[in-house]
């Protein structure tokens, strides 16, 4: 029975073949590795990755995907697992102890931006991670200072990870074809980040992008003084998406200083 793509679940499936070859060929999967795929919907990525592979993960959150994907694949090659990714514990899924989690993806347009912040918090325990996400967000995610995409995703992903946007797929590779353009994104999970506290950094950079139009000496006022945003070598009048990542940090470390956690009683 054709499964009919459901809007609240952001369902766009991805059936042209020479792209989806394009996707498993640059991901590259080889049989000692473990890997889960988010959102395997009809499967037609998954078919392609289990050539490669001896075993997958799937996380799914349709059940009548769920049932389509049980029927169809011998359950000891694809364990499948109910639920939302946004939910989903990636830590679980059992990876060899010399080895880390390769995770891949066409991520519902709806929820990419949280459920990359989710699978950020595991990324010590991931090898890569390859997404087909809108275009738009791709961009953002690579951008450097200076353009309009820079922002908040930018600096908070560039501080995790090393990406690249690998190549545009066009609408027309979908059914139903979406609106917007999609992108293929590869993360690499950074060896040596710039150390800071995670929290201090969002707190930072949700503020100093809250209005981006105006300079950075007004869009924290009352977290920086000006003097302070000199000495870690910014200048007040810039905007916030003309500040590199590193300064970024450099508030971060600052702002722990001035105001460190106080541990509840």
């Amino acid at each position: 029975m054709k499964h009919i793509p459901r809007k609240r679940f952001g369902q766009n499936f991805l059936t042209d073949q020479l792209v989806l070859s394009h996707i498993t060929s640059a991901i590259n999967p080889q049989p000692d590795q473990t890997m889960v795929e988010i959102g395997p919907g009809l499967a037609a990525m998954t078919k392609l990755l289990l050539e490669g592979l001896s075993q997958l993960h799937v996380v799914e959150l349709d059940r009548d995907l769920v049932a389509r994907l049980k029927k169809n694949f011998d359950p000891a090659k694809l364990i499948v697992h109910e639920g939302d990714a946004l939910r989903f514990d990636f830590s679980t899924i059992p990876v060899p102890p010399d080895k880390k989690l390769r995770v891949v993806g066409n991520l519902p347009y709806n929820i990419s931006s949280p459920l990359l912040f989710h699978l950020a918090e595991i990324a010590h325990l991931v090898e890569d991670q390859h997404f087909m996400l809108q275009k738009e967000v791709v961009e953002r995610m690579v951008a450097e200072p200076g353009g309009k995409a820079y922002g908040r995703l930018s600096v908070m992903l560039q501080w995790r990870y090393h990406m690249d946007l690998l190549f545009i797929v066009p609408p027309t590779a979908f059914d139903p074809p979406p609106k917007v353009e999609s992108a293929i994104v590869r993360m690499i999970p950074k060896a040596e980040r710039l150390e800071c506290d995670i929290h201090k950094l969002e707190q930072v950079v949700t503020k100093a992008f809250s209005q981006r139009r105006k300079v950075v000496r007004n869009c924290v006022a009352g977290m920086f003084t000006e003097q302070q945003l000199i000495d870690v070598g910014i200048n007040p009048q810039m905007r916030p998406e003309t500040i590199p990542l590193e300064q970024y940090v450099g508030l971060a470390r600052l702002l722990a200083e001035l105001k460190p956690d106080v541990p509840a009683d």
